[in-house]
């Protein structure tokens, strides 16, 4: 069964619209761990838009699952994350204009710089993912690298659910995934998976886990954290 990780950013999101203490992303994540998540995922950012450096301190010391540390690769996140030694890494892209990561890493063109980034991490036994288009070149320049995982970008899959351009993006993944199997390297996938079009994603053999937010947190609104992420699990299987 794949497993599911939760990213509790946007829980970060609420509390920093008002500057203040409420909601506490710990609590989320203890609620959600109890609901049967099987990793919790925070954003870092270098704007720390939502999660903040005392988050990722307060987790790393209270989490019973995993800690998924997602961030841009630079020289000041590498050394928070080696400080912390969270349980693995997810390279991101960043870019301070936009609302949500946007798109995948261009590892083809930095596969040289991010072999030696990665490489503390690995000596180190921090698993690390790198964050990519299901893009046959970004795949194998991934294997260059030595990361353990990548994580396939679905969100272009997910603006195209259910509409005339769905197949061919479905197929881009399916690929995707297929090469990276292949080669070695272990799979997740996330960005704009729901409860709705995440069904499609469990036919494609390979992956390890999804890494889900926005749609969890969203339903949690309704219905609560605990029973946002025990539909999730449902639905996974």
């Amino acid at each position: 069964m794949v497993k599911l990780g939760l990213n509790i950013d946007h829980v970060a999101t609420i509390r920093q619209a008002r500057g203040g203490v409420e909601p506490d992303p710990a609590a989320a994540a203890y609620i959600a761990e109890s609901a049967g998540a099987d990793s919790i995922t925070v954003h870092l950012r270098e704007d720390r838009r939502h999660i903040q450096d005392r988050d990722v301190e307060i987790l790393s010391g209270t989490l019973k699952t995993r800690m998924n540390l997602e961030m841009a690769a630079t020289e000041e996140m590498k050394r928070i994350a080696l400080d912390i030694m969270p349980h693995s890494v997810c390279l991101v892209p960043e870019k301070r204009q936009e609302i949500t990561t946007e798109g995948g890493l261009d590892v083809v063109s930095q596969k040289g710089f991010l072999k030696d980034y990665i490489k503390p991490f690995i000596e180190k036994g921090v698993i690390v993912s790198l964050f990519i288009d299901p893009d046959i070149e970004q795949v194998k320049a991934s294997g260059y690298t030595g990361a353990q995982f990548i994580e396939i970008h679905t969100g272009s899959y997910a603006e195209a659910f259910d509409t005339m351009e769905e197949g061919e993006e479905f197929s881009k993944l399916r690929n995707a995934a297929g090469l990276a199997m292949g080669i070695g390297l272990q799979i997740n996938a996330g960005h704009g998976l729901n409860y709705h079009n995440v069904s499609n994603m469990l036919t494609i053999p390979g992956f390890y886990e999804f890494n889900i937010g926005h749609s969890i947190i969203s339903r949690a609104v309704f219905v609560g954290i605990e029973r946002a992420v025990r539909d999730m699990k449902h639905v996974l299987g």
